[in-house]
């Protein structure tokens, strides 16, 4: 690129890009042309990553692999509802989440929980109709189009900031091409599956899955949305 040249980019856009990403709960059956998704891959692949070490290695599931891991995960995840027990068996391989939550996130995770649970009509202790919805995860909500993503246990942690960037660049970009994504974390307790499923080798560690497809604008799941913080309420101004 010659930093001399202007580059033409519409600021509305951009934000229109932005800020219409949504974790989508609700997929149509369309599919998506592999066109699409590599060129979703390369334009994320700009990403900044220390020293230029492009971390991210992507495993695409489409048709047999993606139905195939739907139903190895949902089965393991009924296991577990049926004998607590199974747990153990699954575990994280790091923590996304703290051991011990406080104020003001698990303010804003108890928002979330209930504003999703509320909208779908699922009462506070209703088990069996909160694990069907937590089972949709395991389907990636119905989306044709499943992605893995996994990490080099030998890079640091680092890595996962980078990994960040890239898997926002993937969920924008495809804003570009008229998708929407869901990213999910929901699949790290089954890598002990997942990671023989798709080939990975015994170096790399799941960092976490995203459904990728076409929203069902039906859906009323997908009139779900997040509120965010004002600026003045994350930042300070010095100087």
């Amino acid at each position: 690129m010659n930093l001399a040249e202007p580059v033409s980019i519409d600021p509305a856009s951009v934000d229109a890009a932005i800020t219409s990403r949504m974790s989508t709960r609700a997929f149509l059956p369309t599919p998506v042309p592999r066109e699409s998704i590599e060129h979703i891959l390369q334009v994320a692949s700009r990403a900044p990553s220390g020293t230029n070490t492009q971390p991210w290695r992507v495993y695409v599931l489409q048709n047999a692999s993606r139905d195939d891991l739907v139903a190895k995960v949902c089965a393991a995840h009924d296991a577990i509802y049926a004998n607590p027990a199974l747990a153990a068996d699954y575990r994280e391989e790091y923590d996304y989440y703290p051991e011990k939550w406080v104020s003001p996130y698990i303010d804003r995770r108890r928002e979330n929980g209930w504003g999703l649970y509320g909208l779908l009509g699922i009462a506070k202790g209703e088990k069996d109709k909160m694990h069907a919805q937590h089972h949709r995860n395991f389907r990636f909500f119905d989306a044709p189009v499943g992605l893995m993503f996994t990490l080099d246990r030998v890079m640091g942690r680092g890595s996962l900031v980078d990994y960040g960037m890239f898997m926002q660049n993937i969920m924008v970009a495809a804003r570009g091409q008229g998708l929407h994504t869901c990213p999910q974390a929901a699949w790290n307790g089954f890598a002990k599956i997942i990671l023989p499923h798709i080939g990975a080798g015994a170096d790399e560690m799941l960092v976490c899955g995203m459904a990728l497809g076409f929203a069902d604008p039906d859906a009323p799941v997908n009139g779900f949305h997040t509120p965010r913080e004002p600026v003045s309420a994350f930042t300070r101004w010095l100087g």
